[in-house]
């Protein structure tokens, strides 16, 4: 039976992690992938980022099949979107404990919606036995 992606979960737990430990989350990011978005002018030459997601440098984390943010750049305010399959690994900076991640070939997650659509269905329920 196929599963979905552990790296959302991975990442959550370990940026949780980190940030417990009073340490700064980083991120290294391949910013070559399908659906990333991210500041062009501050990717290396192999098209990688590392963001700083310490809470307090960063506005409206989120971190589920994709990781989404708000953050400054030489003072301009940015939102960033990354899919998960494009984070190549997170670390605390002070000690590099962390995780690096294998490879990921799967599609790009969609955007989620600003505001969530209400089909006027109510939610049904059923017994399973």
């Amino acid at each position: 039976m196929p599963m979905t992606s552990s790296r959302p979960y991975m990442l959550r737990a370990l940026y949780e992690w980190i940030v417990d430990n009073e340490c700064t989350p980083y991120i290294l990011v391949d910013a070559r992938g399908p659906g990333v978005e991210v500041p062009l002018e501050h990717v290396n030459k192999d098209g990688q980022i590392v963001l700083n997601l310490k809470p307090s440098a960063v506005k409206d984390l989120t971190i589920q099949d994709y990781v989404s943010f708000s953050a400054r750049f030489s003072g301009i305010p940015t939102q960033l979107f990354i899919p998960c399959g494009s984070v190549l690994g997170i670390y605390a900076r002070e000690n590099g404990q962390g995780m690096v991640f294998e490879p990921e070939h799967n599609p790009e997650p969609p955007k989620p919606d600003p505001e969530p659509s209400d089909s006027g269905k109510r939610p049904s329920l059923r017994v399973v036995k």
